[in-house]
């Protein structure tokens, strides 16, 4: 099939050995690739449910979506897929009975990864001693990475490219927290850009992978060359400096939405409890650009430069990094009662430079701020840690303590839900997570539709799923095909993705038959969970958002209604076609999609 390379490069590193394997013509149009066809590829190799996901039997996938390479604008991203170290049922079917996996990044690996000649990596296996893998094109080594060993992320990104010799190189990597199986460690490519949610980076370190550097020189071909420039002509015009949207994220990136968010009572603020940060002027885009920002960065073919980087100075010392994102900054600012910016970078530097999820280690910290507060923890517990609510300091040791696994970091490091076990005492009404995956940045209350996106995200508790069946297969999609949601808008009418995707393949995709691939991959992901002993039970939301009204702001007195929110929640079953009482999508929804072999 023209777009693709049709090839997967599969890597043991167990016994060493290196196979190049044909993907199948009928899976690539049915799960077009990056989240998709990393689906079909995790269910064609995990042979049963309740693998140990640290175990050499978990594969681990690096996934570019199938536009990656092309100069398409905005479509450079790839989805690292694995079963998760993250998640656990309600029932507890298995002893490792966990969910699926996917973090999706930006930078510019996927687009090298395709260059290559390969449309996928997969890895499985374990490695006796610490490894890289090195790609160039056809050359593939698996390499020994002893003294990469122990390397925070921003010093081995420096010295790792040297050692190459060659900085048309691209890699990801692993920082301490993956070497040391944090759970929700995070790859890292292009020095801050991250798959952060999910546990990939622990799962990358459970098979001593430090990282992958590769170099390409070619591309995929094109079916309809003629059309595919057209195509490619109007979306760059529709990319205008002139475009107010353009405009917002060249100028603000995600930061733009740390004061919209407060304004409107929808953020994470003091372990969710409030949706309104009363400091947030401080970390705003203001003063991002006063204090911090002195460069954009784009992501491979973006016109969009939402990434920013600078330096900040102050009483941590001299930071050169990017700082804050929406979510960095409100999960380690606003919900920790953070307001310091030059605090806030450090934090963000010492979180990237380990290697981890700043949404799962914000939330953390912040549950045990609030445990700390409500006296059901004390210092000794925290190893002497004072862990007020708004203290920079404290939370640098905290941090410090996860990414090391030392002391209190030991339990800090498996999240919130075993936290809460630990504690007890009332705690679980607050730990935020759903199926053991922390929440993200933004709150409840306030938007149940919200709530839908956490409670039926594939992944655990996930803010970039959608609230409506229709909008998480258009996500699916964009994942699949590599595109970046903040460019959606420039994609309709003539130049929808699917008329890219014809170009490219050859193959006319119809508007139904497009959208039926999103629904056919999602329906995967829930049944792959299904057989893993998911199910309607797990779909719940923290309790804290049913009892625990905002007191203040403007959505003071906001709170779920919990019988409305079941309402919700059966009309998105319905709409899905899964069984209410269950949530296994029907016998017909199934066979309808072309997932009739699926079991569980």
């Amino acid at each position: 099939m023209k777009g693709y390379n049709g090839i997967l490069l599969e890597i043991d590193l167990t016994t060493g050995q290196i196979n190049k394997k044909q993907i199948r013509e009928e899976d690539l149009k049915n799960y077009i690739g990056g989240r998709g066809l990393g689906m079909k590829l995790l269910y064609d190799n995990l042979p049963e449910p309740g693998i140990d996901p640290l175990s050499p039997e978990n594969p681990l996938l690096f996934m570019p979506g199938s536009f990656c390479g092309f100069p398409i604008p905005s479509s450079s991203r790839t989805c690292v897929v694995t079963k998760s170290p993250r998640t656990s049922s309600v029932n507890n079917k298995f002893k490792y009975g966990s969910t699926m996996s996917y973090s999706n990044m930006g930078g510019f690996i996927g687009p090298e990864i395709r260059f290559a000649g390969y449309d996928g990596i997969l890895i499985k296996g374990k490695a006796k001693n610490p490894v890289y893998i090195y790609i160039e094109d056809d050359k593939v080594e698996i390499r020994d990475a002893s003294k990469y060993w122990g390397m925070g992320t921003d010093k081995f990104d420096k010295v790792f490219i040297q050692d190459l010799g060659d900085r048309r190189f691209e890699s990801c990597y692993i920082g301490p927290a993956g070497e040391n199986l944090v759970p929700y460690a995070c790859v890292i490519n292009t020095a801050a850009r991250a798959a952060g949610r999910g546990g990939t980076g622990c799962v990358m370190g459970s098979k001593n992978l430090k990282a992958i550097a590769v170099r390409g020189t070619g591309i995929p071909q094109v079916a309809k060359h003629k059309e595919y420039l057209e195509l490619l002509e109007k979306s760059r015009k529709s990319f205008s400096i002139d475009n107010d949207d353009r405009k917002f994220w060249r100028e603000q990136g995600t930061t733009g939405a740390l004061k919209y968010s407060s304004d409107q009572g929808s953020q994470a603020v003091k372990n969710y409890s409030e949706g309104t940060f009363e400091g947030i002027g401080n970390l705003s885009t203001e003063a991002a650009r006063k204090k911090i920002w002195k460069r954009d960065f784009a992501c491979f073919s973006c016109a969009l430069s939402c990434k920013k980087s600078g330096y900040a100075k102050g009483a941590y010392g001299t930071i050169v990094h990017d700082a804050p994102e929406y979510e960095t900054g409100t999960m380690l600012g606003a919900n920790l009662m953070i307001d310091n910016l030059e605090g806030l970078a450090k934090l963000i530097y010492v979180a990237d430079d380990y290697g981890i999820d700043i949404i799962s280690t914000g939330n953390t910290i912040g549950f045990l701020m609030e445990c700390y507060d409500k006296e059901l923890i004390d210092k000794d517990f925290l190893d002497g840690i004072d862990l007020q609510w708004g203290s920079v300091d404290a939370s640098l040791q905290m941090l410090h303590k996860i990414g090391k696994r030392e002391g209190i970091g030991e339990l800090a490091a498996q999240g919130v839900k075993p936290l809460a076990d630990k504690i007890g005492q009332g705690s679980k009404k607050f730990a935020i997570h759903v199926k053991g995956h922390e929440l993200a940045a933004w709150n409840v209350p306030a938007y149940e539709r919200t709530g839908i996106s956490y409670t039926t995200a594939n992944r655990g508790a996930c803010h970039l799923n959608g609230g409506k069946p229709d909008e998480q297969d258009e996500i699916v999609l964009m994942d699949s095909i590599g595109a970046c949601a903040f460019a959606s808008n420039w994609y309709k009418d003539d130049l929808h993705y699917r008329h890219f995707l014809s170009t490219l393949t050859g193959i006319e995709w119809t508007e139904d038959e497009f959208n039926k691939a999103g629904e056919r991959i999602f329906n995967l992901e829930k049944m792959m969970n299904y057989r893993e002993g998911f199910d309607r039970k797990d779909d719940i939301l923290p309790e804290r958002f049913y009892k625990d009204k905002f007191t203040y702001g403007p959505k003071e007195g906001a709170i779920v209604n919990r019988e409305e929110f079941k309402k919700i929640m059966d009309e998105y079953y319905e709409a899905r076609g899964w069984d209410k009482e269950t949530s296994r999508p029907t016998k017909k929804k199934l066979e309808e999609l072309g997932l009739g072999f699926l079991k569980g």
